[in-house]
C-alpha cells in the first residue's frame, strides 16, 4: 500500500503497539464482553498490519466475515437496553460502541477494496455457432465491453466512500487529540486526587493514532 518503507514501518509500529495494547487489556480484564472488545481490537490491528504487507490474501473472506461480526456485535452493545449493565452503557459508553462499530465496519471495507477485482469481463468470450445474426444479436466484443463497464460502475463509488471514511477519521483523530489534551488539563487542576487518568491518556492517544492512521490509510484509497 505504501511504497516508502519508512511510513510503512511506521504504521506498522503504531498498528502493533496499538494492538499489543488491546490484547494486554484483553488479558487481564475479568469481565468477559471487556475480553471479547479488547481481543477484537487486537484481531483488527493485526489485520492492518497484515494489509501494509500484503499478507494473509487467501483468507481476505474470513477477515471481511470476523471484522462484519464484529461492528454487528459492537451495534447491538450500542442498542442494548440499559438492565444489561454487562454491555455498553451510559451515553459516553453507548457513543464508543457506535465508533468501534464503525472502526469495525471501515476495517472490513478496507480488506474488501483490497480484494483483487473480479475477472468478469476479462475472461474469454466463448464463441457459438448457434446465436443468430440479426441486429438483436450481441457480439462477443460487444458483451465482453458491457460486462467491464457493469463491474466498474459497481466499483466507481468506492472512492468516494473511501474519501468520507477518510474525512470520518480524520475527524476522530481530532477529537480524541482534545479528550487527550483536555485530560492533561484535568490532570494538572486535580494533582492531589487519585484518578485513573494514565489509562485515560494512553487510550486516548493510542486512539488518536488508531484513527489516524485509518485516515490515512483510507486517503490511499481514493485515488
Amino acid at each position: 500500500m505504501f511504497t516508502i518503507p519508512a511510513i510503512t514501518w511506521t504504521f506498522t509500529a503504531v498498528l502493533l503497539l496499538s494492538g499489543g495494547y488491546h490484547l494486554l487489556h484483553a488479558a487481564r480484564s475479568h469481565q468477559f464482553t471487556d475480553r471479547v472488545n479488547e481481543s477484537l481490537h487486537g484481531f483488527m490491528n493485526v489485520l492492518m498490519v497484515a494489509m501494509l504487507w500484503n499478507l494473509a490474501s487467501s483468507t481476505m473472506l474470513a477477515q471481511i466475515a470476523v471484522l462484519t461480526g464484529a461492528a454487528l456485535w459492537f451495534v447491538i452493545q450500542a442498542v442494548a437496553r440499559p438492565e444489561f449493565k454487562i454491555l455498553c452503557a451510559g451515553r459516553q459508553g453507548r457513543l464508543k460502541c457506535v465508533y468501534h462499530s464503525i472502526t469495525m465496519a471501515g476495517a472490513a471495507f478496507m480488506v474488501a477494496m483490497m480484494a483483487p477485482s473480479s475477472s468478469a469481463g476479462h475472461g474469454p468470450v466463448p464463441a457459438s455457432t448457434n446465436v443468430p445474426h440479426g441486429h438483436h444479436a450481441m457480439a462477443p466484443a460487444d458483451q465482453t465491453q458491457a460486462a467491464q463497464g457493469a463491474a466498474d460502475s459497481g466499483t466507481s463509488h468506492l472512492p468516494d466512500l473511501a474519501l468520507l471514511l477518510t474525512a470520518l477519521f480524520g475527524v476522530a483523530a481530532v477529537v480524541f487529540l482534545v479528550l487527550l489534551l483536555r485530560g492533561r488539563t484535568t490532570k494538572a487542576r486535580t494533582r492531589n486526587q487519585v484518578i485513573p487518568w494514565h489509562f485515560g491518556r494512553t487510550e486516548h492517544g493510542l486512539q488518536a493514532l488508531g484513527a489516524a492512521a485509518m485516515a490515512l490509510m483510507f486517503a490511499t484509497m481514493t485515488a
